[in-house]
């Protein structure tokens, strides 16, 4: 059988540190179509490397800024349904992004839900077999990465 290579696709896991509790989390989003739970990804952008275009799709699909990695932290395959119906596989190249800041105005703020959960959720509630791994690839190496937590007084 003949198989189209698959499309490419840049995206970005988004994390912060929980100013309560200091744990790690993730952003997910719904897609505009299914409504499954992803993470910002787009196609290439002429002139713009790989971490840009992630970092850029980070912004238009979930309003969130930050610092993005220029490596690579994994891969992922999944299931795109174009507008014409046809079905293709795309691979996504997934960078990290530390979330610095988050606006209420950006351009798919309408047609998408955004939630914060940790990486063990984001591992439950995403579909793509690969997409899970990254997750939890990705709790394993911030929990290996974490700052120290403060420690608290003796007798406070």
């Amino acid at each position: 059988m003949l198989r189209r290579p698959p499309r490419q696709q840049y995206g970005a896991i988004c994390h912060r540190r929980n100013k309560k509790h200091g744990d790690v989390e993730v952003l997910l989003l719904t897609s505009r179509d299914t409504g499954r739970w992803v993470i910002p990804k787009g196609w290439p952008m002429e002139g713009k490397k790989a971490h840009a275009v992630a970092e850029r799709e980070a912004f238009e699909e979930a309003g969130v800024r930050g610092t993005v990695q220029k490596e690579p932290f994994g891969f992922f395959h999944y299931e795109k349904k174009l507008k014409n119906g046809v079905k293709v596989t795309c691979l996504v190249q997934v960078h990290v992004l530390e979330v610095a800041d988050l606006t209420k105005n950006f351009p798919e703020r309408e047609s998408r839900k955004l939630e914060w959960v940790s990486p063990e959720e984001a591992e439950k509630r995403v579909n793509e077999i690969e997409l899970k791994q990254l997750f939890v690839a990705f709790g394993k190496h911030m929990a290996r990465t974490a700052p120290p937590l403060p420690q608290k007084a003796a007798n406070s």
